[in-house]
């Protein structure tokens, strides 16, 4: 037996068997768990990012809605609209009226934040405060002034001037409340950029998650950003990736866009951050593991000794079993199932120690009955060279038909006489021809009372056919046929093809005195039980013997012996046999033979 036929015991295959389920179980909940807390993990990760950006976006809206209040107070003030009506009206502002506008407009920047610069136009852009010659028009290009004009009064957000990087530019419309809300001119601020600091907004600027904020207007400039490097929005935007890598590092990258200003606000937070958790679990995961394996391994190996342990106990007394040693043993298992095992093996014990000594005593039988079987082998043919010299010595003397006699009962004998194994199955014709040479000697010995006749179809005569199965039947026509008739009897032997198709018909008929319904019953139900009283005294073979023989060889294919008969017009005994049933037996009996 090689290695693995010695590791391949009981023992091991439930210790890998379990040890395989475990792993399996083991590895499934761990991933289904890893996975699962992972999703949570990161998750939550995102949720507190996407708070913090909603966070930042309220307070920009709080600011932007600071800067709208702001510049709707100075272009509504009454000094304003009254100086801006003049102006649109024709009639120029003194210089005492302008220096009226300067001290309001002061007065209303110092109630405002991160104010640079406030100054106002007419609608052909001249500029009206601060005094200068400067004109709208040459300040911002001439699309925000076309845009503004678009917003009808409301405040329109431009993003960073690019004359003066620090500054964030918005622009309005003055319009005149006593004159229809008529366009007067155009209120520019400027907004210092440190106006829209937003890192407070998710805590101090030493937070634990590291996150990095930054403000882009809609040009995807830069208004603020704590971000370590310049970033490449657009291209980062184009991309639609949820991480960015900044520096060797990874982060996470969530956007917010303002609904009022259309500016963009970019979290940037450490993918690590996202992550961190799963790297706690993925390590109590794997420590988890290992510890289960182990402790499961443990528990295996002592469930698996305790499984085979009794089972090898058993395998060494059936060893002992080979040098004829058959002993039970102590039933001590703790397990119902060991222990059915243990009681039954005992049981085999016993059994097998009664079989061991039944079989002694047959095979002491047997060599006795060989011994009479090789001395009744003489007897046969000490009998056949008898009848052999009966015939030559009356074949000398001229009595050639008592000689024809004797050569008929010589080969009924050789028929009756010869093993069963080698003439298990015969033809029909063998089953005719010797029922025939039984009607000679019968012939001889009744004389004139008996006659007899055999009609068979040619094609039945090689269907096979178990051995003396008609003999008894024409043997019991003659006993309570023909000899309880008064005169001449007839014996007719016919064989033909049956009305079930493939099966043939044999019936033995004679022209005795009949039986009635009765006797018919009788001897039915004495076929039944086995008992047979009509056979002839010293044959031991009867009616009831085919009967039972029919039913043997056939089982089912044959309805047994069929009896007709009718008081004082003879009895007719038929059967019927399949055609190719016992074909191959018969053959393969007679190449034996040969």
């Amino acid at each position: 037996m090689n290695r693995f036929g010695q590791m391949n015991t009981l023992r091991n295959q439930i210790f890998l068997g379990f040890m395989l389920v475990m792993i399996i179980v083991l590895g499934a909940v761990s991933f289904f768990m890893y996975d699962q807390v992972s999703v949570l993990l990161r998750n939550n990760a995102e949720k507190h990012i996407q708070q913090t950006a909603v966070q930042a976006t309220g307070k920009l809206d709080v600011l932007l809605r600071q800067i709208d209040t702001f510049t709707m107070q100075v272009a509504t003030n009454a000094t304003i609209q009254r100086l801006m009506t003049q102006e649109m009206e024709g009639s120029k502002i003194s210089f005492d009226e302008q220096q009226s506008l300067q001290h309001e407009v002061r007065k209303q920047e110092a109630y405002a934040t991160g104010i640079r610069s406030l100054e106002l136009y007419t609608t052909d852009y001249r500029m009206l405060f601060p005094l200068t010659d400067i004109s709208l028009d040459s300040r911002v290009p001439m699309e925000w002034i076309n845009e503004a004009d678009e917003g009808k009064g409301t405040l329109v957000w431009f993003g960073m001037n690019p004359r003066y990087p620090d500054s964030i530019v918005a622009i309005r419309h003055v319009r005149l409340i006593d004159h229809s809300f008529s366009d007067a001119g155009y209120l520019m601020v400027q907004i210092d950029k440190n106006y829209f600091e937003l890192t407070d907004a998710n805590g101090s600027d030493d937070n634990e998650t590291s996150e990095m904020m930054g403000l882009f207007d809609a040009n995807n400039q830069t208004i603020t950003s704590d971000f370590s490097k310049q970033v490449d929005v657009e291209k980062m935007l184009k991309q639609g990736d949820e991480t960015v890598t900044l520096d060797g590092e990874k982060y996470m990258a969530i956007e917010k866009q303002s609904e009022a200003t259309g500016w963009k606000i970019i979290i940037l937070t450490p993918l690590k951050y996202a992550t961190e958790g799963i790297s706690v679990l993925r390590t109590v995961i794997i420590v988890s593991s290992m510890v289960g394996c182990l402790l499961f391994l443990f528990l295996t190996f002592i469930l698996s000794t305790m499984i085979t342990r009794p089972i090898l106990n058993l395998i060494k007394v059936m060893r002992n079993a080979k040098f004829g040693t058959l002993r039970p043993i102590p039933v001590t298992s703790k397990t119902m199932e060991i222990n059915e095992l243990n009681n039954t093996y005992n049981q085999m014990v016993v059994s097998l120690n009664d079989l061991i000594d039944v079989v002694y005593q047959k095979e002491i039988i047997q060599s006795r009955t060989e011994l009479k079987a090789l001395q009744a082998q003489i007897n046969p043919h000490f009998l056949f060279n008898t009848l052999e010299a009966f015939y030559w010595a009356l074949d000398e003397k001229g009595e050639e038909e008592l000689g024809q006699v004797v050569i008929a009962m010589s080969g009924l004998f050789r028929y009756v006489i010869s093993r069963a194994d080698e003439d298990e199955w015969v033809t029909v014709g063998d089953e005719l021809d010797h029922a025939e040479r039984y009607l000679r000697i019968m012939d001889m010995r009744m004389v004139d009372r008996l006659t007899w006749k055999i009609e068979a179809d040619e094609k039945c005569r090689s269907i096979p056919i178990p051995k003396l199965l008609i003999q008894p039947l024409v043997e019991n026509a003659i006993l309570h046929g023909v000899e309880q008739r008064i005169g001449a009897g007839t014996v007719t032997i016919r064989v033909g093809p049956s009305a079930r198709p493939g099966f043939t018909r044999i019936a033995v008929i004679d022209n005795g005195p009949g039986m009635d319904e009765e006797k018919i019953q009788a001897l039915y139900t004495a076929m039944d039980k086995g008992h047979d009283h009509s056979s002839f005294k010293g044959t031991g073979v009867g009616i009831s013997n085919v009967e039972r023989r029919l039913k043997l060889y056939y089982i089912s294919d044959s309805n047994g012996l069929e009896i007709q008969s009718e008081k004082g017009f003879g009895t007719t005994i038929t059967f019927e046999v399949p055609n190719e049933h016992g074909r191959s037996i018969a053959n393969e009996d007679h190449s034996n033979r040969r």
